[in-house]
């Protein structure tokens, strides 16, 4: 559509009160959401209220704009991409009311599922529709899409749940539509319409009327039929509900203001009942014996996801009660208390063992293990885009929905025809709905791969629609399906969405190019771009991603679990700030765009960057957190390290402090009490500007004498037949900073038998070095430091790291730093924390009974990279009471909290949770944190003082031990 981009910019600018971003950054940003698809926007407009929201939409309407609503940017099909986009999320995202008696909540469009579970929550109730993204997706975008869920088995989709809306009209007019509910079971067909929508309310009678038969053979024929317009809601036999039509409509009727849905009361008791079967099709052949008992739930999740998960993850979901198979189905069973629940359960597990052989079965009451497994089925969006082996797998046909008696047939020769083309893919869905969630290895890159991608759906939706099914199952057509449409339902029936859309929006600005005159599905493939031509010049070796910085940027598929605003470590400048540029999935767009050249022009001097990463504090949460596992800390790593390639003096005096600290610290350790006179006196501000920090934060302290030097001059080493070596390494923080940590690990150690050595001279892994992505300097250090310690590493030893941020280092990055140094490779496998090596070292020692309570930071790296089981169960074992809050990043993130203009935003992290936590423990209770930087940002915010484990330990390890 040809309309003045600059002169609407501008005009939204000096009349819109939140933001418009017409730049690079901003449209970047916005050029995709969880699909395959890209497609660049003109505009991107962020509405501060309802009335912001309703002048841009008259600005856009004004110039003959085209215009995209969007929600949280999850949609998996193109759904809300191009012309003017305007994010609703940011701002119109309140609960406007909620009553408990009518059993109704009223909202505004911005809305995120999982905070309108919550506020219900209180009262009893949820909403029923509860799609995976729950934590995230937005009540607007569930609108748009019809969106289901695991729960919508029991108790129907966002269509079902709807009573009423309020909209705005292409034409520019409000209106408030009513749901004549299931069946026609709401306000009668008597009641007149809104006035202002009159006319379209006759015009759409008029063609349900004419079109009757058609509509009845073809549309509401099962509950996951939810491609096209739902147009069973125009038939004269129900009456013509326009609430109903407009969910499913995908923005491209009218837009939502604001919803009042229905609210289901959950059952007093539910435990999960957990079947597993040998094969998905065995799965499939269950449904029918399941269903009748009403379950709330019928979820799959296949081997494949399982494998794919953090080991941790996996053994928890393992001790949760995953029987044995390779696929599974969580069913939910409710009841008026859990013994009648396990009864429920209990039948079911029975049905299905006599009649699917090879069937198993447990019954899970607890509600954190019901969690757990949980998790394996809402991570499945991401898990499932990248195969064990590092293949990429893409959605494309990942909503396909069949009566669920054909579900089985559907399953068996979907299998054949992807057999035919090669491919393969892992597999998670709503059985109970006849819905299959798919990943597939199309090879989206290359014309060939295109070309069989699109044979392909073509062929599985000729499929699909000779088992009655549908080409979406709830995540709507968008251009993923809409040039499916026609294949599905006929020509006939898609030129009566043809008629549909004019009624609604005679000039076709709403959301052009989704359901009606959709473009071929194989249009505007991210992947298929100029970002795979990207120089692969780079100073890592991205080995996780088949070397290539393309293939790992493809990584992030947009799902946006990064985007919720608690729990977990990711993404921590996100959960403060909101905005979009500063979530994981805002970062890797814009490095992708980057790749891709046309909106992002400089490449790695590109300034868009740049400013992207720079609230990035390379906390590796979401190594751990995002499920395709995107590392944002090694692509900041990498880009910051090219940004500044061959001019160094253009780098922040940060990079040359608190990058050399290693260097810098071996010089103040010659000096320390003069070291420390000159940071604690009145020319500490100098330092503070000389060396880029802020000037509100306290300069460390150097200890009088160093870790290296006491372990060499004061400490006798415990020596003697039967004792196994171990390596201690002797990292910058414990020897300069915190050398009490290190006596008390060598204390630890040798109680629990070992005999320890340190390194024969000065090692640095070089982390310093890598988070202000100077690499050349810290490969040169990682691999002097490597061959000081390649011995004892050649010879089998444990290399025992303290400092959580070292031993993820050895743990993760080396490899890609120095990928064909063996001395990497060996450090990988035997770099050990304290606890994994008193585990596997000295598994029959007996730690002091410590006992009590102790609060716990997790350090973000040991979260992402290294696991806290073996943490927990040494705890446990000394008799101590540990207790982890959610508390996610501390917000010091080494270098990060210290620089110039960060301080601010790291102290705000640190009081979303953390602070607060350490506050309110008990004056009783230890403050444990292995990490120097959560000790440092707990001094800096609280009046404790954070403790390592070593400490802790060695507190009831007898002082004569230090003298053996």
């Amino acid at each position: 559509m040809e309309y003045d981009v600059a002169r609407l910019a501008r005009t939204l600018e000096a009349q819109v009160r939140g933001s418009v971003g017409a730049d690079a950054l901003s449209r970047a940003l916005y050029a995709t959401d969880a699909s395959n698809y890209r497609v660049v926007p003109d505009v991107v407009v962020v509405p501060r209220d309802e009335q912001d929201l309703l002048t841009a939409l008259t600005l856009a309407r004004e110039a003959g704009a085209p215009v995209a609503l969007r929600g949280g940017g999850t949609s998996m099909a193109g759904n809300a991409l191009g012309g003017v986009v305007v994010d609703v999320s940011r701002h119109l995202n309140r609960v406007l009311d909620i009553d408990p008696g009518a059993r109704t909540a009223t909202v505004q469009p911005g809305v995120v599922l999982g905070h309108l579970v919550a506020a219900t929550k209180r009262h009893g109730l949820t909403f029923g529709a509860d799609p995976s993204s729950a934590s995230r997706c937005t009540l607007g975008g569930m609108i748009a899409n019809n969106a289901c869920g695991a729960h919508s088995v029991a108790w129907g989709t966002t269509a079902d749940n709807v009573r009423s809306l309020r909209v705005l009209t292409a034409a520019g007019e409000q209106a408030r539509v009513d749901s004549l509910g299931p069946g026609g079971s709401g306000p009668r067909e008597s009641t007149p319409p809104d006035p202002a929508l009159a006319g379209v309310h006759a015009e759409l009678g008029r063609i349900g009327q004419e079109n009757a038969t058609l509509i009845g053979r073809r549309f509401g024929t099962f509950s996951r039929q939810i491609s096209g317009y739902a147009l069973q809601h125009l038939h004269p036999d129900h009456g013509v509900d326009l609430a109903r039509l407009l969910c499913g409509s995908e923005g491209t009727l009218a837009t939502t203001l604001e919803a009042t849905v229905a609210l289901a009361e959950p059952p007093p008791a539910v435990v999960l009942l957990t079947l597993g079967f040998p094969d998905a099709v065995s799965a499939a052949r269950s449904v029918p014996t399941v269903l009748p008992h009403g379950p709330l739930t019928m979820e799959s999740i296949n081997a494949t996801l399982v494998e794919r998960l953090p080991d941790d993850t996996r053994r928890a979901a393992q001790r949760a009660g995953l029987p044995e198979g390779r696929m599974w189905l969580l069913v939910e069973i409710g009841g008026a208390d859990e013994t009648e629940a396990r009864s429920r359960a209990g039948d079911v597990a029975e049905a299905v063992r006599d009649g699917i052989p090879g069937s198993t079965a447990a019954v899970v009451t607890d509600p954190g293990a019901q969690a757990v497994l949980w998790r394996c089925r809402r991570d499945g969006t991401g898990l499932a885009t990248r195969r064990a082996d590092g293949a990429e797998a893409w959605a494309g046909w990942e909503d396909a929905a069949v009566p669920p008696q054909r579900l089985g047939d559907y399953l068996t020769s979907l299998d054949e025809l992807m057999a035919r083309y090669g491919y393969s893919g892992a597999s998670y869905g709503h059985f109970g709905e006849g819905c299959m969630h798919l990943r597939i290895d199309f090879d989206l890159v290359t014309d060939a791969g295109v070309r069989d991608y699109r044979g392909f759906v073509e062929q599985a939706t000729d499929l699909v629609v000779s088992l009655g099914g549908s080409v979406s199952g709830e995540h709507g057509d968008g251009r993923a399906r809409g040039g499916l449409l026609e294949r599905m339902y006929g020509a006939d029936a898609t030129a009566l969405f043809a008629q549909v859309k004019r009624v609604w929006d005679p000039q076709g600005r709403l959301n052009p190019g989704v359901i009606v005159d959709p473009p071929p599905v194989d249009a505007s493939l991210r992947q298929h771009g100029h970002a795979q031509g990207f120089p692969q010049r780079t100073t890592l070796a991205f080995t996780a991603d088949g070397g290539s910085f393309a293939q790992a940027q493809r990584r992030c598929v947009g799902v946006g679990k990064c985007v919720q605003t608690s729990g977990g470590v990711m993404c921590p400048s996100y959960q403060v700030t909101r905005e979009e540029k500063d979530s994981t999935r805002g970062r890797a767009r814009v490095l992708f765009e980057m790749m891709e050249g046309d909106v992002i022009t400089d490449g790695w001097r590109a300034q868009e960057v740049h400013d992207a990463l720079d609230l990035c504090l390379s906390c590796k949460g979401c190594v751990g957190d995002c499920p395709v596992n995107v590392d944002m800390a090694t692509y900041k790593a990498e880009f910051t390290h090219q940004f500044y390639r061959g001019r160094p003096w253009a780098r922040p005096r940060s990079h040359w402090s608190m990058g050399w600290l290693p260097a810098l610290a071996r010089g103040a350790a010659l000096a320390p009490r003069a070291t420390n006179a000159l940071t604690g006196s009145r020319l500490a501000g100098l330092v503070r500007r000389a060396g880029g920090v802020a000037a509100d934060r306290e300069l460390p302290t150097f200890a009088a004498r160093s870790f290296t030097s006491w372990f060499a001059r004061e400490h006798t080493p415990a020596r003697g037949e039967g004792r196994t070596p171990v390596l201690l390494w002797p990292d910058t923080f414990t020897t300069y900073l915190a050398p009490e940590v290190g006596r008390a690990a060598v204390a630890v150690l040798e109680d629990a038998g070992m005999e320890v050595h340190l390194p024969r001279g000065p090692v640095c892994c070089g982390l310093t070095w890598v988070s202000t992505g100077q690499l050349g300097v810290a490969q040169r250090v990682l691999r002097r430091s490597l061959a000081t310690i390649g011995p004892a590493l050649r010879a089998g030893a444990v290399v025992v790291v303290l400092e959580p941020s070292c031993t993820a280092l050895f743990r993760h990055e080396a490899v890609d730093l120095l990928p064909d140094d063996e001395l990497a490779r060996l450090a990988r496998g035997q770099v050990r924390t304290l606890a994994e090596t008193l585990a596997e070292v000295a598994p029959g020692w007996e730690p002091p009974q410590v006992g009590g309570e102790a609060l716990v930071q997790v350090h973000c790296h040991q979260h992402a990279v290294l696991g806290f089981d073996a943490d927990r169960a040494l705890m446990e074992r000394a008799g101590v009471r540990a207790r982890v809050p959610d508390s996610g990043c501390c917000g010091l993130a080494g270098n990060f909290g210290f620089e110039d203009g960060h301080a601010d935003l790291s102290r705000q992290i640190g009081e979303r949770v953390l602070a607060p936590e350490v506050r309110a423990a008990d004056a009783s209770t230890e403050v444990l944190a292995d990490g120097f930087s959560c000790r440092t940002q707990i001094a800096d915010l609280t009046p404790r003082r954070g403790r390592h484990l070593a400490e802790l330990l060695a507190d009831g390890i007898p002082p004569a031990a230090d003298a053996r």
